[in-house]
């Protein structure tokens, strides 16, 4: 059970999680509001219901309860598993008569209030990381027994440098004009929190050094983050980078992206709950550049596949850009011990088979 099922980690998470539900012989059952997305689940084998588990208005909260419970009697699930906080107060409250095992999993550092305490609240909580962890044991005193920290897994048939698409690389290098240049990216929606602006900056003064820079902003804008993305492209044309910076949108190649980028950042302000595209773009044995803080600290190994830098410092960020460069290692080795999506089913299963 999640909001929506647009762009973002977690609905792709979810995507992936039924996809391979269904594979060992399951049957998944996703439920949202809709989205770009939902189609992938039914493709996959999947069944997507769609209900509003999105909208945050607390007038049609009961009516929504209701509804939810009669589809989960219906249904009957061995499992309810809630992935947002207005899916995870509604199951709570349908599920009072119905007595179903309730997962919830914690993606973010939501703000520590009694709206988010649902999530802690879970038969089981799943972490997506120790910094997750830890903070939720800090707030709500998580009992130990609960938690099982899982990292959010990467598809390596996907992620994998042997299995891009070199016909899609060489058609998106040429439209912008990426061929014998150093490339950077960074990738996921454009919002505040990512902190593009200090990613802009340190592009600035990366070119100083690197004449041949190219810099890569990928990702969709929301109707109301259309005020920000108008500042991001002045303040792009005020540092007369409008030859080097290029806003692709939403793209779904994005392991390419990663293949033919030199270096990644994510310079988010705020700690990210794990770091999926950290994960993804080291799985493509692609240096990073990262805020040293949030789950990205259980994947960068400092000075091996990447760097940390402390946020909004561009001059920082700059030269570890420069730094990262000089970087190889076997990415794709190390997410597949750690990070694997096969990995995160197997351990979300035992999660599931433990409250039978």
């Amino acid at each position: 059970m999640l909001p929506e099922l647009n762009e973002g980690g977690v609905e792709r998470g979810v995507v992936e999680l039924s996809r391979e539900l269904v594979k060992r012989g399951h049957e998944s059952i996703v439920m949202s509001a809709g989205g770009r997305l939902a189609e992938e689940i039914e493709k996959d084998g999947g069944r997507h219901i769609a209900i509003d588990l999105c909208s945050k208005n607390p007038l049609s909260a009961p009516l929504r309860m209701m509804q939810l419970r009669r589809q989960l009697k219906v249904l009957n699930p061995d499992v309810i598993h809630a992935r947002s906080r207005v899916p995870a107060w509604l199951a709570y409250w349908a599920n009072q008569t119905l007595h179903i095992p309730f997962v919830t999993t914690v993606h973010g550092f939501n703000s520590v209030s009694a709206y988010s305490a649902i999530m802690s609240r879970g038969d089981r909580v799943i972490c997506v990381s120790g910094a997750i962890k830890r903070y939720i044991q800090k707030h709500y005193r998580t009992p130990e027994e609960k938690i099982s920290v899982i990292p959010r897994g990467i598809d390596l048939e996907k992620f994998n440098p042997e299995h891009v698409d070199h016909a899609f690389m060489d058609t998106f290098m040429e439209n912008f004009d990426l061929k014998d240049k150093t490339v950077v990216s960074t990738v996921g929606r454009i919002t505040q929190l990512k902190d593009l602006e200090t990613f802009i900056r340190a592009v600035s003064k990366v070119h100083r050094h690197i004449p041949d820079l190219a810099a890569l902003i990928v990702g969709g804008v929301r109707e109301d983050k259309q005020t920000y993305f108008a500042s991001l492209k002045a303040l792009v044309r005020e540092l007369d980078l409008e030859d080097v910076v290029h806003f692709t949108g939403s793209q779904s190649n994005v392991a390419e992206i990663y293949a033919l980028s030199d270096v990644v950042v994510s310079s988010s302000k705020k700690p990210e709950s794990f770091g999926r595209s950290v994960a993804e773009a080291i799985a493509m044995n692609t240096p990073v550049v990262a805020t040293g803080h949030g789950g990205v600290l259980d994947i960068i190994q400092e000075g091996v596949n990447g760097y940390f830098y402390e946020p909004e410092d561009a001059d920082a960020l700059s030269q570890k850009i420069i730094a990262a460069q000089a970087l190889q290692f076997d990415g794709y080795g190390y997410v597949s011990e750690h990070f694997s999506l096969e990995q995160m089913v197997e351990k979300t299963l035992e999660v599931y088979y433990a409250l039978r």
